[in-house]
């Protein structure tokens, strides 16, 4: 018995090692069962395709869950590196970032960050079409890694994580209800002066 439960043991670290994972019990599983998803570019292939994901690892995607993940913006650059002769751009650098923001109950920002992803290409300027088909499915690769950075950024929200950044977005919004009321009463209670007359001559 205590053979097989080692074997089996052994079997699942060596499973492991070769990135293989039991549904439901690998590191891909998310605490936030529950999301909303909203974007700047809302029926772009980012938006959609981390909509996917998060489906696949069983989050329910829907508008008014408690927690709300805004992709505030998206950007892809490139930028020339080395030049060939006759100013052909030989290596060019693929960035791209996506800006985004984490926030809780009652609307409150509880977290936000960003996620990029580089690489480099090389161009040829004697084949034009072939270098521009591989910029385009090299940008897909990137989008895929952009969005394995983000989900591997959400899996680390653990419910106490989460509790702690909403505890403190919830002090932060009293403090400034606190004290915008503190500074209307002061406003109120501080008599108002009269307007100079001035003497009619």
């Amino acid at each position: 018995m205590i053979k097989r439960n080692l074997l089996v043991m052994g079997l699942a670290v060596l499973l492991s090692a070769c990135g293989f994972q039991l549904r439901g019990t690998g590191t891909n599983e998310l605490t936030l069962k529950e999301l909303d998803l909203s974007a700047r570019n809302a029926y772009g292939e980012t938006v959609k395709q981390l909509r996917q994901t998060l489906e696949n690892s069983g989050v329910h995607v829907y508008n008014g869950a408690t927690y709300k993940l805004n992709l505030i913006d998206e950007q892809e650059t490139q930028r020339n590196l080395s030049y060939a002769s006759a100013g052909r751009a030989s290596d060019i650098e693929l960035n791209t970032k996506v800006v985004y923001e984490l926030r809780g109950r009652d609307q409150l920002p509880l977290m936000g960050d960003k996620v990029e992803v580089q690489k480099v290409v090389s161009h040829d300027g004697n084949n034009l079409v072939g270098s521009d088909s591989e910029i385009i499915q090299v940008r897909k690769e990137m989008r895929r890694e952009l969005i394995q950075r983000l989900m591997v950024r959400l899996q680390q929200l653990t419910p106490e994580k989460l509790a702690a950044l909403q505890q403190t977005a919830d002090n932060k919004a009293k403090a400034d209800a606190d004290a915008l009321k503190a500074a209307q009463e002061y406003e109120n209670n501080t008599p108002k002066q009269s307007p100079v007359e001035v003497p009619a001559e």
